[in-house]
């Protein structure tokens, strides 16, 4: 995805340009209507707020979830509330970007973010607030600064095309994959997998991780790709037979819907989340803590497991059973990381695997 779409849950989608103006156009995604018993049946729907929200009229969503999970999502916040939603889709850089030009030009441009790195967003651009639902999750999934929390775990581990490799194959170790050298070309990993490689460095140190990794690099000369999912997707058409690392979610999410792809876990297991955020100058506040706490809801969670998405929630289980629990036999190591930072291993990612 290279630029923002606009997407409304009565609408088709429509395509946004990335400029500082004019700013985004606003398409309502559904009528507001009077929800029947929903307050009632929805632990996460505070009346009080919903009163304020409705009163606000519509929300505004920025989210690097695919317009196939976020649409219906939505439709089920919307069919609760009766508030409209329109709903921006983009991939983390350009809604980072994009952010970025918003809050110095001091636009109230969208009310939540769902994305993978809210964490790395200065602290001034995101509202603090307490959301009743996040008693539910995870502790590590809730941001000790309250900008944040986690609406999925997104585990990241190797995956394998299972009519390309069999599964008595495949390493026990990343010291393993070396020695697959009949893998060479067939190996993939994402331009942007700094979060894997600090974990790497962390668990083996420094120098043992680096040598590691350019061990791997020399002997199977993995193709670097653009986008998670894209490379599930290619892993499990077979045009790469493994992922070197890839988010499990989303391997997941391409098993689920028929293709030959699994995953399988070695140490370390790299974890990062999800999240939610709201924002500091959002044009409606109210709905945007509302729809912030519906998604850490067991509802939320249920919808987004028929994905493969891993919740946050104990009270929600993974799809495929068990997936979490394999994952968590081995040492998970939490990569939540500053711009700064990320900017550092991001250079030693591009140098190891680029070689630039």
């Amino acid at each position: 995805m290279s630029g923002l779409r606009k997407s409304t849950l009565s609408a088709g989608l429509l395509s946004l340009a990335l400029s500082l103006v004019p700013p985004l156009g606003r398409a309502p995604a559904q009528a507001q209507g009077a929800p029947t018993g929903a307050e009632a049946s929805r632990p996460w729907l505070d009346p009080a707020l919903l009163a304020a929200a409705r009163a606000e009229g519509s929300l505004i969503v920025y989210s690097s979830t695919n317009e196939q999970e976020g649409l219906p999502l939505f439709k089920l916040f919307t069919d609760a509330t009766g508030i409209k939603v329109e709903y921006v889709r983009a991939s983390d850089a350009i809604l980072m970007s994009r952010m970025s030009i918003e809050f110095r030009a001091d636009q109230k441009s969208y009310d939540i973010v769902q994305t993978a790195t809210i964490n790395k967003m200065p602290l001034q651009m995101l509202a603090a607030y307490e959301l009743p639902e996040a008693g539910n999750i995870s502790p590590d999934a809730r941001d000790p600064n309250k900008r944040w929390y986690g609406v999925y775990a997104n585990y990241n581990a190797p995956a394998y095309n299972t009519g390309k490799v069999k599964a008595s194959e495949l390493p026990k170790s990343y010291e393993e994959f070396a020695q697959h050298k009949e893998w060479a070309g067939k190996v993939a990993i994402d331009g942007t997998d700094n979060e894997w490689l600090k974990a790497i460095v962390q668990y083996y140190g420094e120098q043992k991780g680096i040598e590691l990794v350019k061990t791997i690099v020399a002997a199977l000369r993995p193709a670097v790709t653009d986008g998670h999912l894209a490379l599930a997707r290619a892993t499990g058409a077979g045009e790469y037979w493994v992922s070197l690392n890839n988010y499990v979610n989303l391997s997941m999410n391409v098993k689920l819907a028929g293709n030959p792809i699994d995953v399988w876990a070695l140490d370390p297991v790299t974890l990062f989340f999800g999240q939610v955020g709201v924002n500091a100058k959002a044009p409606h506040p109210n709905a945007a803590r509302l729809a912030a706490n519906f998604m850490l809801s067991q509802e939320c969670q249920q919808f987004l497991a028929k994905f493969g998405r891993l919740p946050t929630r104990k009270d929600v289980p993974s799809n495929p059973p068990g997936v979490i629990e394999m994952l968590t036999q081995k040492k998970v190591i939490t990569v939540l990381m500053s711009p700064d930072e990320e900017r550092k291993w991001q250079r030693q990612f591009d140098q190891l695997f680029k070689g630039r």
